[in-house]
């Protein structure tokens, strides 16, 4: 009888567990470069990517660009500003990512190169690199996705002389499309990284 206890109660904590991760992963994933992540959000679903699992253990990234007021998903730091207050510049050109992927394509690291060249320039900016998917796939796995191709993103640019203290990133998966038709070519516009900025 204890035994057949046990198993009960060690079941029911598993189920509950199972109940606890699927509620949580419907806010965009929020992470911060040794700086604190915006204080204000937008709470949004991400997506895009291939139609499997939630968490995907793949390259992963689609996007799209907007200002948002999503809310983070992890404790923050009044430090950093609200995510409404950080602004596009034309200066800033986004990254687009191949389906599924998150790598920075060479097309795309020149574009990086040069948004790296503004933001050393004008250090006085902090930076908001926002994950885009588009719609195929799950809300969590584009998420997850969203989220890789915005870190792949500010590693590109650390790695060209840009202050880690500086970058937040933000996933909005597929919630935020700059193009709606359900074609390849309006699905590429929506997998990318878009930046903000906001004076310090």
């Amino acid at each position: 009888m204890l035994s057949s206890r046990w198993i009960h109660v060690t079941m029911t904590s598993l189920l509950l567990f199972g109940v606890v991760l699927a509620g949580c992963a419907k806010r965009p994933a929020t992470t911060q470069a040794s700086a604190p992540a915006p204080t204000a959000a937008a709470a949004t679903t991400p997506g895009s990517g291939p139609a499997m699992a939630p968490a995907p253990a793949a390259p992963s990234g689609d996007a799209t660009t907007a200002p948002a007021t999503a809310a983070p998903s992890t404790a923050t730091p009044a430090a950093r500003p609200p995510v409404a207050e950080f602004r596009s510049v034309p200066e800033l050109k986004d990254a687009f990512f191949d389906f599924d992927k998150y790598d920075i394509r060479p097309a795309d690291a020149k574009v990086l190169d040069a948004n790296a060249t503004w933001l050393k320039a004008n250090a006085n900016n902090l930076v908001l690199i926002e994950g885009h998917c588009d719609e195929r796939g799950t809300n969590e796995y584009n998420l997850a996705l969203g989220e890789r191709r915005a870190k792949s993103t500010m590693n590109y640019l650390v790695s060209q002389g840009v202050q880690a203290s500086r970058i937040t990133i933000i996933s909005y998966g597929e919630e935020r499309p700059t193009c709606s038709e359900k074609t390849e070519e309006c699905w590429a516009k929506n997998r990318r990284a878009h930046f903000l900025v906001k004076p310090r």
